[in-house]
Order: structure tokens, then sequence, then C-alpha cells
């Protein structure tokens, strides 16, 4: 279905240079219409929105298809029965030239090969959704180190069972916290644990800046010296060749006994049956898991019942101003795209 850009105020009428149809959600379309139309007049093209139809099983028609040349993969699509719509449409259209995601990572949407062959470009809503995950690894880290599953155990069977004497949680302060992957979510997990009064330690490929919140910096190659020194581990790195499986049954043996992890990134970063057995033998004394290699999470996998886990359905993300950073992001595109610069958050295909 066609929508309104097409007919804009004169001001944009008359700085338009040519004809773009962006496919978006309705509801998307209907939040954003008016920065919508102000990114068109900024970039100088006339916007022709097409949104997808209300009913999921019908399709554009082939001139309507034929028109699009940008799509937005909002949340609302993503989340929806209109995903499938949304997949056939891109797939279909001819003269696609770009999709935006609106999250960091792309990887597991199965029609990304399709578009790659076709040399369709890509681009992420890095950054968008950063800061909410990097305050829910918190959140789990201070659930953890204060010890809450033993409080919600108790509470579950309505016993008063206070923590004292050598069942006291440790001071957090001076504890030492490993965070693998330095992006806004590491950066931001990493701030807190300053201000916590930790000693942070970070690991990516960059050397430390004055302006990293952290007291070290390293490269993922100095991992065996790094984790016998960590009592706490946060993964917030992208997946990759070099960090699939990066926390396994060899570098979990590493870590103290009793040390903690947090997983906010992907699931495949971790082997999770290492996880579960150093979970089960004390090897870890508890974790945070919100991401896992298979999802949703398997109803039979041991991670639901083990007392020292806190496990979340890949929903650490979750902000109400997520959707407005990334259109943000996709605008700041649009003018970019429309004036042949170079794109925000461009996902370099192999």
């Amino acid at each position: 279905m066609s929508d309104g850009l097409h007919h804009p105020p004169s001001a944009i009428r008359q700085s338009r240079q040519f004809m773009t149809g962006i496919l978006l959600s309705k509801k998307t379309f209907a939040a954003y219409r008016d920065p919508i139309a102000e990114a068109a007049r900024e970039a100088g093209i006339e916007a022709r929105v097409l949104h997808l139809p209300d009913d999921p099983q019908a399709r554009f028609s082939a001139a309507e298809t034929a028109a699009i040349e940008i799509a937005f993969f909002t949340r609302d699509i993503r989340f929806s029965n209109h995903y499938q719509s949304f997949v056939d449409t891109v797939t279909a259209a001819p003269d696609l030239k770009w999709v935006h995601f609106p999250n960091a990572g792309v990887d597991q949407h199965p029609f990304l090969p399709s578009l790659a062959a076709r040399k369709v470009r890509l681009t992420a809503s890095a950054g968008s959704n950063g800061e909410p995950v990097g305050q829910t690894a918190i959140a789990g880290l201070l659930l953890l180190a204060r010890n809450f599953p033993h409080w919600w155990a108790a509470q579950g069977r309505r016993e008063w069972r206070p923590l004292r004497g050598d069942a006291a949680p440790r001071d957090l302060r001076g504890q030492t916290v490993l965070v693998i992957g330095m992006g806004l979510v590491g950066s931001t997990v990493a701030r807190f644990c300053q201000v916590l009064g930790m000693h942070v330690i970070g690991v990516r490929r960059k050397p430390r800046g004055p302006e990293d919140p952290v007291d070290e910096m390293h490269t993922l190659a100095a991992l065996p010296q790094l984790l016998p020194r960590s009592d706490w581990v946060v993964l917030a790195c992208s997946l990759n060749p070099e960090t699939r499986r990066v926390i396994n049954a060899k570098t979990l043996a590493l870590l103290p006994r009793g040390a903690r992890l947090i997983n906010v990134c992907r699931g495949g970063v971790v082997d999770e049956p290492a996880v579960i057995e150093a979970l089960r033998g004390g090897q870890l004394g508890g974790a945070y898991l919100d991401v896992f290699e298979a999802e949703p999470l398997a109803a039979e996998s041991p991670l639901w019942d083990l007392p020292n886990v806190i496990v979340s359905p890949h929903n650490a993300q979750a902000s109400a101003g997520n959707d407005g950073r990334a259109m943000q992001i996709f605008l700041a595109n649009l003018v970019k795209w429309a004036q042949g610069k170079p794109l925000q958050n461009e996902v370099v295909q192999a």
C-alpha cells in the first residue's frame, strides 16, 4: 500500500530531484511521518512511502514492488505476522538498493544471502540500544552479586532466609571484571563497574584511549592471562570466527572458582554445554544469560532450573526509546544515500 510523502508540502515538492520508493511498516510511517518528510526534503528527493498491506497474506502489485528502492526492517515487522510479507517483498523487489535494520547485528536473518548476492547495501542501527543492553547487563551483575536468586527461591517457598556469616555476598568493590567487547554496550558496563569500585579490564582490537572507562585494555590474545584474574566476565562482543565459542571448557577452567558470567551479545560466543557443566560443578558461581545458541531456549534446557542462573529471552535491549534512535540513524543515512555519501553502520558483506 502506498502512502503520503509523494504529496509533500510545497517546500519539499520544490526541492525534489527524483522519486524514491521506501518500504516501511504502517505503524512506523504513522509515528514518523513528519521526520521522514523533513529528511526527504533535506535529501532533495520525493519519497514514495509504501507500507505492507494490513492482511499479512496480501502482497504488493508488481508495479509497487518494482518501485521499492529502500526498505526499513523495523521491529514491529520482525516480531509480527508481517515478517514473511516483508521478506517476500524485498526478495522480489527488482530495484532494491538498500535495507536498514533496527538492531546492531543482522546475521540472524535467513534472507540476507539473497540480498548479498544482488549487492543490496545493508545498514544497522548500532548504538541505538547499546545503553539499555549495558544497563541490563549491570542489573544482572548486581542481582548475582547480591545473591537475589537465593531470596527469590526463599520467597517462592515463603521462607525467611537472611544471608549471614559465610553466606553473605562479597563486596563488589575491588573485584575484577573482564569486559570482552568495548563498543557502546561494553563501555556502558565498564563505566558502571568503575562507579561500583571494580577493577575493569577491557578487551578489543584497538589499544586503550584516554576516554575509555577501563583500568586496562588488552586484545583477545591475552585472554589466557586475563581470565585467572577475573571475578566476572561480561560478553559484549560481536560474533565472528575469532569470538565464536571463546568461552568454552578450556577458558572456563582458567577462571577462579566461583567466577560469574554475563552474556548479552550472541549465544554462539559460548559453548553452552560447557557453561552448563561449569555451573553445575561450581566452577562458575552464577550466570546471567540473555542469549543462547538456539532461540527460543528449549523448555528442557537445564539453564531454566539451575539455581545460580538468571535467564531472559534475548530481551536485554528492551527500551521504549530504541525505535526513535534507530529511526534517527535511518533518516541520517537517507540523506547520505541520496547525496552519494558513505552510510553510517554499513555492513561489510563478504
